[in-house]
């Protein structure tokens, strides 16, 4: 799933190449994908983009005098630039194509969804806090306001793991199953460890690694290809993705939970006092 460090860098990738082109054709490949109806999604051709938002995991192609096209790539979407779309229509059918947007300049994008699972989505609002994703957000990690002290206090009183926080979208945007293990990681805590357990130097460091990681992340992926971003993502992750190597700062062996739509990963030497976390079900919580 792309998360905050792919989606700015799909971001900006696309302020470069969209801002001052209009857009002269979208086509819904899927109909499942659309999530709003009013205005149309052809509301948007016919105008020329000003700019790109991201807002959490979510991008935002902003129109001059006209609707924002909102997209969130879910677990399995992800955005395909074309310096030249293909000629003709696409057409419906089993592949992962689900919708084209084409430019003046013969130029565009497509949006793709792999597997059977569709949770792709795209809005066409008049403002963005119209998409419900998007009302709820909780604060931007990276923005300039979000200091130590709003961080605290956002886990002052939740009662829940550090995993399951961290990827609440509602409490801090942006971050998920991937950059989650990475923070941890980097934080050296177990994930199972409640948010409200926590000491104020135990914050601090929690901050720190949140966010030292994503700023680093995003580092990585500025300048990054479109088509080449999910390589690097995976390239810059050290315990995410790679059960059974080893950690790279301790060279334990990296170990796996998984749940019944997911997992996580993480350094037992490193997070939780050498002690594997054999099932979510019959570990305790660790500290």
């Amino acid at each position: 799933m792309p998360e905050l460090p792919e989606v700015e860098a799909l971001k900006d990738f696309l302020t470069e190449n969209l801002v001052g082109h209009e857009i002269v054709r979208v086509l819904p490949v899927a109909i499942s994908v659309l999530k709003t109806y009013d205005p149309p999604v052809t509301a948007v051709e016919g105008h020329e983009v000003t700019a790109v938002h991201r807002h959490g995991k979510f991008l935002d192609v902003e129109t001059a005098d006209g609707p924002h096209l909102v997209t969130h790539l879910a677990r399995a979407g992800w955005l395909h630039w074309k310096d030249e779309l293909p000629s003709g229509m696409p057409r419906p059918g089993k592949g992962p194509l689900a919708l084209r947007v084409a430019l003046e300049t013969g130029a565009g994008f497509d949006l793709t969804e792999a597997g059977t699972q569709k949770r792709l989505a795209v809005y066409v609002v008049q403002d963005p806090r119209q998409v419900p994703g998007v009302a709820r957000l909780g604060p931007d990690p990276l923005a300039d306001d979000f200091d130590e002290t709003r961080f605290a206090a956002l886990l002052k009183d939740e009662r829940r793991q550090l995993k399951g926080a961290l990827r609440d979208q509602s409490l801090i945007a942006g971050v998920g199953n991937a950059y989650s293990d990475e923070i941890l990681h980097a934080a050296r805590m177990s994930p199972f460890k409640l948010a409200s357990s926590l000491t104020p130097q135990e914050t601090s460091r929690l901050y720190e690694a949140l966010r030292t990681t994503l700023t680093e992340a995003v580092e990585r992926s500025r300048g990054v290809a479109a088509g080449r971003l999910k390589a690097e993502k995976k390239s810059g992750l050290r315990v995410h993705g790679r059960t059974g190597e080893p950690c790279p700062v301790c060279g334990d062996t990296v170990r796996e939970v998984s749940f019944s739509d997911s997992s996580l990963q993480y350094c037992p030497t490193c997070q939780t006092g050498g002690k594997p976390l054999a099932d979510r079900r019959l570990s305790r919580l660790l500290k």
